[in-house]
């Protein structure tokens, strides 16, 4: 049973400098006053995109100590009709700083081809065909992307910040899989193994952390398992993290592949999910405003 694995900068093909250039885009931002970050901020108006500050996200009740801009793969008025249509929007791009929007969009467009191949590769593992997750599951696929910061241990004395000391409470994604670039000098992820001990994965320079989502869980029929993971900053130093999450298609029905069935003793271990149903319950309950 898989749950994370590492991707080797030798081999993801998106240059280190772009992975440093987004985090330290991202950085900036949030050293910003909290009247700018402001002028993004998110509500159930704008589709859930934009900026959420310090304990807005919420994870099993509880408030998340860490601020963030949420961006989601732009709906049309319409285009999934009543399931598509809390998620209908665009992204609210930061002004401050400059190419900001640029950027990101040039860093959203490289990982969605590098998942794409990913997905091509668990495809083979699993016994399909390498186009399994294309087409009707995944020819359009849906994305996120989070650009975190997690204040450092010093800051938690301010007043504007919650005094829990988790910068993100135990979850697993909800999608297929997700790239984690994070800062490479702090030590925060981490995830849960088999034995049910946390256990930190360390930042290496250049590379991904690649987490697996509910969707993939329930494709593989349970062969690849969540990845249930939280992330604590113990380091005095405020800590960065751009997550891109690729996702299927918005209306996708997800349930095990056959392949997958014919491998867990021909059971259908996990129900139906439909993506965009399953993205909405998890959005409109993770944050206040």
């Amino acid at each position: 049973m898989v749950w994370c694995f590492v991707i080797d900068q030798k081999g993801h093909g998106i240059p280190e400098t772009l992975l440093k250039q987004v985090k330290n885009l991202t950085r900036k931002f949030f050293e910003l006053p909290y009247e700018e970050k402001l002028k993004i901020k998110m509500t159930a108006d704008s589709g859930y995109r934009g900026y959420q500050r310090i304990g807005e996200n919420i994870t099993k009740g509880v408030p998340d100590m860490h601020e963030a801009i949420d961006c989601y793969k732009e709906l049309k008025p319409g285009m999934y009709g009543d399931l598509g249509k809390p998620m209908e929007g665009c992204n609210q791009w930061p002004i401050k700083p400059t190419n900001f929007k640029m950027l990101m969009e040039e860093y959203v467009s490289l990982c969605t081809e590098l998942s794409r191949n990913i997905m091509r590769g668990i495809a083979l593992a699993l016994g399909g065909s390498p186009y399994e997750f294309e087409g009707e599951r995944a020819g359009n696929a849906f994305w996120v992307m989070r650009l975190i910061g997690y204040p450092g241990v010093h800051s938690a004395n301010d007043s504007d910040i919650p005094k829990e000391d988790i910068g993100c409470g135990a979850h697993t994604d909800y999608g297929l899989l997700t790239l984690v670039n994070q800062d490479d000098d702090i030590t925060a992820l981490q995830v849960r193994n088999h034995s049910g001990e946390w256990i930190s994965a360390p930042p290496v320079p250049g590379t991904f952390v690649c987490n697996i989502g509910d969707m993939l869980k329930i494709y593989s029929n349970g062969l690849y398992e969540s990845t249930l993971h939280q992330v604590i900053n113990s380091s005095p130093k405020y800590r960065v993290c751009v997550a891109y999450f690729y996702e299927t298609n918005f209306d996708t029905a997800v349930e095990p592949l056959d392949i997958c069935k014919e491998r867990t003793t021909g059971a259908k271990k996990f129900e139906r999910a439909v993506y965009g149903e399953h993205l909405v319950k998890k959005v409109q309950t993770n944050f206040v405003y």
